[in-house]
């Protein structure tokens, strides 16, 4: 009697699978869309920060009174140098908080 009750479950129609073109299609998308965000990138923040943080150059070392610095003003300028790369970062890449 139990057994009457019960609804029978419903056919699933078997899925195809996706296309070979389809699949390459996709992969040159996302492709296309990383170039085109890398490149919006550049052309909005240039390539400044890219080259200063890619560089070994020894001028950008602090000398004199900046190395005397104390550590927790040090903290506070890396601190700030941090928050205003991650908001560029989100701006760039059209995250926002």
């Amino acid at each position: 009697m139990i057994t009457a009750l019960k609804p029978e479950p419903l056919a699933q129609p078997e899925a195809e699978p996706e296309h070979p073109v389809v699949a390459w299609i996709a992969v040159i998308a996302i492709l296309a869309a990383i170039l085109f965000i890398s490149w919006a990138r550049i052309a909005v923040h240039g390539t400044g920060d890219l080259e200063a943080a890619l560089s070994d150059d020894q001028a950008a070392a602090p000398t004199g009174q900046a190395a005397q610095a104390s550590a927790q003003g040090d903290r506070n300028e890396q601190d700030a140098q941090v928050d205003d790369a991650v908001a560029a970062s989100r701006w760039a890449t059209a995250f926002s908080p």
